[in-house]
């Protein structure tokens, strides 16, 4: 049927009268973008210098199918700078970004292509995009340019992917670059890309297409589609459609969890949200939606080049799963669209009843371990003001006057003249000031192991082997924001005989307030249902230590407040200093810096080999 169609096709087209349009394929596309501002004499982009880079991606390994092509109804100038024709896919795999100088190629279609990026006088159009794409005449083109037949391209294996290309001066040089390479170029050359072209670069471009629904390991773009987004999200998130030929999306690979939390647990979950201004006059709200319900944060506010950080607190399921929570920012904000939660319970996990004939020859005294230890966080929050600026607005206005008199001989005359009068007002021409207020919360707590009353060798804090010990553990948290903290809510011993791992007791928790208490739970093996663990008799004489991991204190927050402590996003690194501020090298522009810590962008904190923290 497919051969004769387009042998029919075929012939309708020698006569020349117009050809149906067929739609095959599922787009999964969508745009954004905004008004562009003024360019330079050597950095501009001009509205229809745009087009696409198409690449076919096996569904199943998303590896790269045949030729990688670039379409456009323009054709760029000579001794364009350009990275050669390597797909999103590639560059996250690991491809590196190479300038190559001259010899760039594109194709110009036999259907040309509907405008891609958006301007201020040339909207795109999504729908025009996605009936482009998902036409048969386009398709069986696209087959043929990457080398595929096009039975094979559309039988349900392979998607093509679609990225937005730029063609655009910056420096004085022509470039052609998708969105991620704009991002992956405006690293090496710290940031002055998006300084100079950013409303192309990191806003229209990377808004031009990107995902409704997750598909070959990206997101779904749930951010702002009308404000400038950073390299990180463009790499990861934007700048990428793609159409499918069968009815089925493949969810995003997770590698690693945003969080992990306890079931049934009260927690936070926060996000940093930049972009623009946030005031009364332009406030940002954030949704997260989580387990079927949607938590509003209305009045999000930060100065222009900073960033709030947003939290909600909720709680968890019953029973462990894996979460996944969106993020929704109106207003000209853009935040993190997408996180994943790994629930896990920790219950269930015993350790076996000891037996008087157990033995373990071969046992040797390990050291305690040293996990990760947080006691302290701290946060802040933006809080706009009206700084007044009273201006006088002048209206000069002429204002008319008219004379009348009689002269000697009796004749009248009539004069006007006018004078100017100044009819203005005083208008407030102030501006929005931000003031910022910085919150913090500590965690001390104390750990007791008594032997157990009931055991018949108990004295003070001895017993022999083979009998149980009980233990408590009490919490406190202090904080300058209470709304904005839990109290430390799960408590897990591990012990020296299982040389600290493999079993482990969750212990039984009382929250009132900040403070926590916790003990052993009962234990089934014990002859009068105590809340006991039983050593076993074979364990050396000497000390019995225990060692107690307090979890899920939950602030906005995770950092220690720790100087020396190093701060770090992709590509930069710096070093906390305290009381909320970062020392930086921000290139040759402007030097080594001192800078907030909140607003940065930074993801990890770490301790520095050879430095003593203590």
């Amino acid at each position: 049927m497919k051969r004769i169609l387009a042998l029919i096709l075929s012939v309708v087209l020698m006569l020349g009268i117009a050809v149906p349009a067929y739609a095959i394929g599922d787009e999964n596309i969508d745009s954004g973008g905004g008004n562009l501002g003024n360019g330079t004499s050597t950095s501009y982009w001009n509205p229809g210098m745009d087009g696409v880079r198409i690449s076919v991606v096996e569904t199943s390994s998303h590896a790269v199918i045949g030729n990688t092509i670039d379409w456009s109804n323009k054709m760029p100038g000579t001794n364009v700078i350009h990275f050669g024709k390597i797909s999103k896919l590639s560059y996250n795999s690991g491809a590196s970004l190479r300038p190559i100088v001259g010899g760039y190629t594109c194709i110009r279609p036999a259907q040309s292509l509907p405008r891609i990026i958006s301007s201020g006088s040339y909207p795109a159009s999504i729908d025009a995009i996605r009936s482009y794409f998902t036409d048969e005449q386009v398709i069986r083109a696209i087959a043929g340019y990457v080398g595929m037949d096009f039975d094979t391209l559309i039988c349900g294996d392979y998607k093509i992917v679609i990225e937005p290309i730029a063609y655009l001066v910056y420096g004085g040089a022509n470039y052609a670059m998708t969105a991620t390479e704009a991002a992956l170029y405006d690293k090496t050359v710290d940031g002055d890309l998006r300084y100079w072209m950013g409303s192309l670069t990191h806003q229209n471009l990377p808004l031009a297409i990107f995902l409704e629904e997750a598909d070959l390991g990206y997101p779904a773009w749930s951010g702002s589609t009308t404000s400038k987004v950073s390299n990180d999200q463009i790499i990861s998130s934007l700048g990428i459609g793609i159409v499918r030929f069968n009815d089925e999306l493949e969810p995003p690979e997770i590698d690693e969890f945003d969080y992990e939390y306890r079931v049934d647990t009260d927690v936070i979950t926060s996000v940093e949200v930049s972009g623009g201004q946030s005031d009364p006059d332009n406030p940002v709200t954030v949704q997260f939606v989580i387990e079927g319900s949607t938590y509003t944060v209305s009045n999000v506010y930060y100065p222009e080049g900073d960033s709030q950080l947003v939290w909600v607190k909720w709680h968890t399921p019953e029973e462990p799963c894996v979460c996944t929570i969106r993020v929704r920012v109106q207003g000209g904000g853009t935040a993190q669209s997408t996180i994943t939660a790994n629930i896990v319970d920790l219950d269930g996990n015993d350790p076996p009843n000891p037996v008087a004939d157990d033995r373990n020859d071969d046992f040797t005294l390990v050291s305690i371990p040293e996990k990760e230890e947080v006691t302290s966080a701290s946060w802040g929050i933006w809080s706009p003001w009206w700084q007044e600026n009273w201006v006088w607005v002048e209206n000069w206005e002429k204002c008319w006057h008219t004379d009348r008199w009689t002269d000697s001989e009796g004749k009248s005359h009539t004069d006007r003249w006018y004078h100017w009068v100044d009819n203005g007002w005083w208008e407030d021409q102030g501006w929005w000031e931000f003031d910022y207020s910085g919150y913090s919360a500590s965690l001390s707590a104390s750990m007791a192991i008594t032997p157990d009353s009931m055991s018949p060798t108990a004295s003070a804090t001895t017993a022999k082997s083979g009998y149980g010990i009980q233990q408590t553990v009490t919490a406190n948290v202090s904080t300058t924001q209470s709304s904005a903290v839990t109290a430390a809510q799960n408590a897990v011993t591990y012990f020296p005989e299982f040389n600290y791992e493999g079993f482990w007791r969750l212990l039984d928790r009382s929250v009132s307030g900040k403070r926590s208490a916790f003990a052993f739970k009962n234990n089934p093996y014990s002859t009068y249902n105590r809340p006991t663990h039983f050593t076993p008799i074979w364990y050396p004489d000497g000390s019995y230590t225990p060692y107690t991991w307090l979890l899920d204190c939950w602030t906005p927050a995770g950092m220690p407040d720790t100087p020396g402590l190093a701060v770090w996003h992709d590509g930069h690194i710096g070093v906390y200093i305290g009381n909320g501020e970062v020392i930086e090298a921000m290139g040759t522009k402007y030097g080594v810096v001192k800078t907030k810590l909140e607003g940065r962008g930074w993801t990890h904190w770490l301790e520095i080999e050879y430095i003593n923290y203590n």
